[in-house]
């Protein structure tokens, strides 16, 4: 597992377009369809990263808490699943019904969505306002597999909850930090 922490992106960038596989209806999804009313949360992780399964349980709440208030969640994978089969479509689809995701866990195949985003690692978290510019990109929270803070998503919340009231995020984005994005050769 190489630990890798996010890429810088300015706020204010605007979300690139997208038309991916969402494995759990196995149809073809795009950003203008989900995106949510006030904001969307788009999330790179994957099924195996460790990172990623230490934060599950606080992603299906987070999404089950912003969700009714206008925050859409889409979750994608864009791994090389040549190399990391576990992260393919059909185990996809299981995850994110065995962990009741209640947001599209899409398939970026070609892994042209992840470098239009510059994602890098799983997860890695991007929150966008309305008109899908960029508000937010950092980690969770502080927590992190074994060092004994409790996942609470208290960054995305406070960035969420910036959004909501209309204030500027003037707190500091810390990167997040996970497994590198498996990329192609």
């Amino acid at each position: 597992m190489a630990l890798v922490g996010s890429n810088k992106i300015e706020n204010g960038m605007v979300a690139p377009d997208f038309s991916l596989l969402d494995t759990k209806t196995n149809t073809f999804k795009n950003l203008e369809e989900l995106k949510g009313s006030k904001g969307t949360i788009i999330m790179f992780i994957c099924n195996h990263c460790p990172f990623v399964i230490y934060v599950n349980k606080e992603l299906v709440k987070l999404a089950n808490d912003f969700i009714p208030k206008g925050i859409n969640f889409i979750a994608i994978s864009s791994n090389d699943v040549n190399y990391y089969p576990q992260d393919s479509p059909i185990y996809m689809k299981y995850a994110a019904l065995h962990l009741k995701y209640p947001f599209p866990y899409l398939f970026d195949e070609s892994q042209k969505v992840a470098k239009a985003y510059n994602a890098a690692c799983t997860p890695d978290f991007y929150l966008f306002d309305k008109n899908l510019q960029a508000v937010y990109h950092g980690q969770l929270d502080d927590s992190r597999p074994g060092n004994g803070i409790p996942v609470d998503g208290q960054d995305l919340r406070l960035a969420i909850a910036n959004l909501l009231e209309n204030k500027k995020n003037i707190d500091v984005q810390k990167p997040s930090i996970g497994c590198s994005i498996k990329w192609k050769d």
